[in-house]
C-alpha cells in the first residue's frame, strides 16, 4: 500500500516545494514509484523545479477536481526530465509522476472564489496510488490551515512540517502540530530550513524537539548554492555531494525507513 506524505508549512517561503522535489527524486533514484501532487492551487509552481514547461501542461489537478478528466490523466511522467538533468540513465531505477495545478490566472481565481470538492480530492489521491501503482505519494500543501489542507494532513501516513528558525514560524508550527495530533497522524516529523550556518544545530534541534515534542528529521542551512540555483533544477542532482544533499537523504531515510546510498 502506498504511503501518503503531506508536506506542510504554516507560512509560505519555507522551501517546501524544493524539499519535496528533492525527496521525491531521491526516492526515485532508489527504485520507488513516486507521485507528487501540487495541491497548493493558489500558488502552484513545483513543476518549475522539475523543468516541466508550461506548454507541456494540458490537464491539471484543477481539471480533475472540476470533473473534466480522470486523476491519472493529469499525471505526467517526469523521469526522463530528471535523467536528462543528471546525465545518467542508469541512475534512475524508479518512476516519478507529477500532478501539477493550473497556472492560469482565471483558474487560480476560480479556486480562490469557489474552492473545490475536498471529498473528490481525497478520492483522487486514492485512485492515483492504485492506477499508477505508487509506493509514495507526496502532497505539496497550501501553507496555513484550511479545509483542503486539513484533508491532506488527515489522510496522510506521514506529516512533514517545514519551519524556519524564527518566532512567527515557531508559533504557527505549534498550531499545526496541535491540529495534527487531534487528527491522530501516525507519524510526524519536523524539518528546519534556512538556518543560519553560524547557529549551533545541535542546540537548535534539542530546543525545537523540546518545544513540540516532535522529532526533527534534519536541519538545512541557508545556502548560497541553493539560492543561486533559484528553483531551476533539483538540487540533489546538481550538487550530489553537497552537505545539504546528504541531509535530505537522511530525511528521506526517516520517511521511507530505508538507508539511502
Amino acid at each position: 500500500m502506498a504511503q501518503i506524505i503531506a508536506v506542510h508549512s504554516f507560512r509560505g517561503g519555507t522551501g517546501k516545494s524544493n524539499l519535496i522535489a528533492n525527496i521525491a527524486t531521491i526516492m526515485t533514484l532508489q527504485g520507488q514509484r513516486v507521485g507528487v501532487i501540487d495541491a497548493d492551487m493558489q500558488s502552484p509552481g513545483i513543476h518549475i523545479i522539475f523543468g516541466f514547461k508550461e506548454d507541456n501542461i494540458q490537464l491539471t489537478l484543477n481539471d480533475y477536481l472540476w470533473g473534466r478528466c480522470d486523476i491519472q490523466d493529469s499525471a505526467y511522467d517526469v523521469t526522463d526530465t530528471l535523467i536528462a538533468e543528471s546525465g545518467n540513465t542508469a541512475k534512475f531505477k524508479g518512476k516519478l509522476y507529477l500532478i501539477p495545478s493550473s497556472i492560469k490566472a482565471a483558474e487560480i481565481a476560480r479556486v480562490l472564489r469557489e474552492g473545490y470538492d475536498v471529498v473528490r480530492l481525497n478520492d483522487g489521491f486514492q485512485e492515483l496510488t492504485r492506477r499508477l501503482k505508487l509506493d509514495y505519494l507526496l502532497i505539496d500543501t497550501h501553507p496555513g490551515l484550511n479545509e483542503e489542507t486539513l484533508l491532506s494532513i488527515g489522510i496522510s501516513n506521514i506529516l512533514l512540517i517545514i519551519l524556519r528558525p524564527d518566532n512567527q514560524d515557531f508559533q504557527g508550527t505549534a498550531v499545526t502540530v496541535d491540529v495534527a495530533r487531534k487528527l491522530k497522524i501516525a507519524k510526524m516529523l519536523l524539518v528546519i530550513n534556512k538556518a543560519l550556518p553560524t547557529l549551533n544545530f545541535t542546540d537548535l534541534k534539542q530546543q525545537v524537539e523540546k518545544i513540540y515534542n516532535v522529532s526533527v528529521a534534519g536541519i538545512l542551512p541557508l545556502s548560497e548554492d541553493m539560492v543561486q540555483l533559484a528553483s531551476k533544477g533539483v538540487f540533489c542532482l546538481r550538487y550530489s555531494a553537497h552537505p545539504i544533499t546528504r541531509t535530505i537523504k537522511e530525511i528521506t531515510e526517516q520517511i521511507a525507513g530505508v538507508v539511502v546510498s
